[in-house]
């Protein structure tokens, strides 16, 4: 059974995403999600792949390729801060991620196959990891960062989106 972060295990920007995941097996929860996410995307159209639900919003191909980059970049954080690296890890900026819309000559088929990988490669390093991994805390962006945090943000800001996805993209 997974054991929640506590306070001081990461920055209070986080708890918006911590607060979205349910109880329960995280690694569970992340193949849940997983499984939602690819009866999704499959369905979306060549229009609602562009769609922009306002000026200056991410495109649905834009959104998925932003979870797939945020979770490669905070699982490359987990890995570090499991192998007991106490380097502290910069922040990353989303926004520069998205400069030059390197998203926009891909397929929703492609953006979901690299996510599939990505995810897949995530929920391995989770199950490899030993028991006392998750509470080994690292600093990342200037603040302290526990695995198990870390595992939670990935969820959570995964559901962030898709309830974004559902209520602004697909039902308008």
């Amino acid at each position: 059974m997974f054991e929640r972060p506590q306070a001081g295990e990461y920055n209070e920007f986080f708890s918006r995403y911590i607060s979205l995941v349910p109880e329960g097996n995280l690694i569970t929860l992340l193949e849940e999600q997983q499984a939602e996410a690819n009866r999704i995307f499959p369905a979306v159209s060549a229009d609602q792949a562009e769609f922009r639900y306002a000026v200056g919003k991410w495109s649905l191909k834009e959104v998925l390729g932003h979870v797939t980059d945020t979770e490669r970049i905070i699982s490359y954080r987990l890995l570090r801060i499991a192998r007991g690296d106490s380097t502290p890890l910069p922040g990353f900026d989303q926004d520069a991620y998205m400069e030059g819309e390197p998203f926009r000559d891909l397929t929703i088929s492609d953006l979901l196959d690299n996510y599939n990988a990505v995810r897949q490669a995530t929920i391995l390093l989770l199950k490899q990891l030993p028991a006392e991994a998750y509470t080994r805390t690292g600093i990342a962006n200037q603040s302290p960062l526990s695995v198990r945090a870390i595992a939670c943000i990935l969820y959570g800001h995964e559901r962030n989106h898709l309830t974004i996805i559902q209520e602004r993209y697909l039902n308008n």
